[in-house]
């Protein structure tokens, strides 16, 4: 079974919020809302679960027209989890999943042999029997999300819906709510349909992605194609900030006070980029290979990064822009990147920078550095970790703000 929509309008008394939306949900998938606060995407889901009702077009669930089905059948397909917790006084664990239980049980709402078995067998599948016989009340925000999930499928539902269901919980609880949904789209075939805050867990937990932003779906297909840098900062207006898709994560930018520049290669400068980002110091760096994680980092934080295609040595023109753009450094760093014939030719820029009286720093040992400079190496700082060699790089930029000079 789908749910589809077609020219969907949706919002509030007569003020529409999202509109145009044409979308078609198949089964087993996992499909999320990404968009800033306020788009519309909790709107959305209260149509799709018919709390709100569309003020155009229409909602399918399979074939059918979503305001012909009653409350009692969408139950049975359909169930819910919106922020929010309840506040079910003296009722337990074990009685908030049974509720899961009523769109089956009649008139009565009696709980029968099979119902129980349910009621336990959603339980161990979110990994929370343990919790059972605990007041509801007494749980923290991750325990009451996988009893809320429990209660939801002990509805036995096709579709499940859910509003921000991994906010308010600490990295442990988070992991296991998207594990549990994951694998209900595996195992059981369920579609889920969820609001998410978080880009990079979008893009891991996610078949389908929906960005909606200024009334509108700005996007919706695989998060693959779909989660670009470019796209993401028109989603979210970023300025001081970029998406990285090849990483999967949002890197801060950094706004350029007294440029360091970074020689670094196979992941030795990813750390160090983002240190310095944070303390808003402006980067060059290179030459680092296109396929390089450092590469990836660097464009991310904002650095002025100099490249060279994947497997080959540096050029002699990438090398000469490395060059100079050192001299506009105020400071240089050897980021403790191991050096092969590919890039052996970044040792002459650390050199060349101890040749113009740069302030030059290394994140190696005192040996390392000895064998890799020779007689040079005395005249290289050696910092034991990016927190010092933060420290020591503020002293100088202090220095050359007060009319030093490096």
């Amino acid at each position: 079974m789908s749910l589809r929509t077609r020219s969907l309008k949706v919002g509030y008394g007569k003020r529409v919020v999202v509109e145009d939306i044409d979308l078609e949900v198949l089964r087993g998938r996992f499909v999320g809302l990404l968009g800033p606060n306020g788009c519309g995407k909790s709107t959305i889901l209260r149509t799709f679960a018919k709390i709100l009702a569309p003020l155009g077009g229409t909602v399918y669930l399979g074939k059918r027209d979503l305001r012909r089905i009653g409350q009692g059948e969408l139950a049975r397909r359909m169930a819910v989890v919106l922020t929010g917790t309840p506040s079910p006084g003296l009722l337990t664990t074990f009685d908030i999943v049974a509720m899961g239980r009523y769109p089956h049980t009649g008139f009565l709402g009696r709980l029968g042999k099979e119902d129980i078995e349910k009621i336990w067998e959603a339980l161990r599948t979110v990994g929370a029997s343990e919790l059972a016989h605990r007041y509801f009340g007494e749980l923290s925000d991750g325990e009451k999300q996988k009893v809320l999930l429990a209660r939801a499928l002990a509805q036995e539902p096709e579709i499940i819906i859910l509003d921000e269901p991994t906010s308010h919980l600490d990295p442990r609880y988070r992991i296991e709510v998207v594990l549990i949904l994951r694998r209900l789209v595996r195992e059981k075939g369920v579609t889920i349909v969820a609001s998410l805050h978080d880009i990079d867990l979008a893009m891991k937990v996610c078949d389908i992605v929906v960005l909606v932003k200024d009334g509108r779906v700005l996007a919706c297909g695989p998060p693959e194609e779909v989660l670009e840098e470019e796209r993401i900062a028109e989603l979210y207006n970023f300025e001081r900030a970029s998406f990285n898709s090849f990483l999967g994560g949002i890197e801060l930018k950094s706004r350029s006070i007294g440029p360091v520049y970074v020689v670094a290669g196979s992941g030795s400068g990813a750390q160090l980029y983002r240190t310095l980002a944070k303390h808003d110091f402006g980067i060059f760096t290179g030459v680092l290979p296109e396929n390089d994680v450092d590469f990836h980092v660097a464009r991310a934080v904002g650095a002025t990064v100099v490249k060279e295609k994947p497997y080959r040595e540096i050029s002699p023109e990438s090398f000469l822009q490395a060059s100079e753009l050192m001299k506009e450094s105020h400071q240089v760093v050897d980021a403790g990147f191991p050096v092969g014939e590919a890039n052996r030719r970044n040792l002459e820029l650390v050199l060349g920078a101890l040749r113009q009286g740069k302030v030059t720093y290394a994140l190696r040992n005192e040996e390392e550095s000895r064998r890799l400079y020779g007689p040079h190496a005395s005249r290289i700082i050696r910092s034991r970790n990016i927190s010092s060699l933060i420290e020591r790089l503020w002293a100088v930029e202090c220095l050359c703000e007060g009319g030093g000079s490096s």
